[in-house]
This record gives structure tokens, C-alpha cells and sequence, in this order.
């Protein structure tokens, strides 16, 4: 998922970069872009309304700096209005309680949840000296390998 977001952002921002000036209308069209891009990897809807007015607002009023493109400043509203957006500051796990912590994973099918999840109990493992269960409690795993 990230990575045709990723994808698509890249597309939309790097069609920015090549041109000289902006007008309105090339925003305007960039952000049409962005909103698809967001929708298309399950942002709800309000935020995706709320992200686009944000970055519309900064990047339409933004006087451009000398040594940068118009194009890469537009980049960099993006940029900065997707960190604010997915949190400025980092987070840790906090498993410091007593046993069994328990960490549930929730999101779409086939986004990634298991090997996430492998991954965070492979680095518990090793860098926090913590045993580590892992249970998967899906109904149906349509996408799993079949087992006979």
C-alpha cells in the first residue's frame, strides 16, 4: 500500500519539478492527483479533504525562495503536511508492564500486519532480551499459503 502510494506521489510531485513557474491551476491539478493517490490507498475521506486544504492553503500563499523551484517548494509543503499529518514525533513501544504485554495489529488484508508483526518480535527478541508469542487470529486467510 505505501508503496503505490509512494509511487503515485512521486509521479504527481516529479510532474511539478520539471516545470519553471507554477500557476494555481498547476496545483490545483497536483493536488487532484494527491487526493486520488490518498483515496486509492484507504485514507478516509476527511482527512484526505482536510490534508488537500491544508497544503492548497500553504503552497498557493508560499513565496518561493530564491535557491528553490517552485516545484520543490510545493514538494516540500507536501512533505511537511504528511508528517504533521501521520505524527512529528516518534513513539515508542512501550512494553515495560507486567506479563504477558500485548500488542495488537489491526488493518487491511494483505497489508503487511504478520511480517510487521515477525519483525517487531524478531527486534524484541534480540535487542530487548523479551520471548515473544505470536498468534495469528484471523477467521479465514484467504491470502496464507494452503496447508494439506
Amino acid at each position: 500500500m505505501f508503496d503505490s502510494l509512494q509511487e503515485r506521489l512521486g509521479d504527481v510531485l516529479g510532474q511539478l519539478t520539471r516545470r519553471g513557474a507554477l500557476s494555481e491551476s498547476d496545483v490545483t491539478a497536483a493536488l487532484r492527483e494527491v487526493r486520488v493517490a490518498l483515496l486509492e490507498a484507504d485514507v478516509a475521506l476527511p482527512v484526505v479533504k482536510d490534508f488537500v486544504e491544508k497544503v492548497r492553503i500553504e503552497a498557493v500563499g508560499e513565496k518561493v525562495l530564491r535557491s528553490v523551484s517552485p516545484g520543490q517548494m510545493v514538494i516540500k509543503i507536501v512533505n511537511d503536511c504528511l508528517v504533521e499529518m501521520l505524527g512529528a514525533e516518534s513513539a515508542s513501544l512501550n512494553i515495560e508492564v507486567p506479563p504477558p504485554a500485548v500488542v495488537m495489529l489491526v488493518g487491511l488484508q494483505g497489508s503487511g500486519k504478520t511480517t510487521s508483526c515477525a519483525k517487531i518480535g524478531l527486534r524484541l527478541t534480540d535487542k530487548s532480551k523479551k520471548k515473544v508469542l505470536m498468534a495469528s487470529l484471523d477467521v479465514r486467510r484467504p491470502a496464507a499459503p494452503a496447508r494439506c
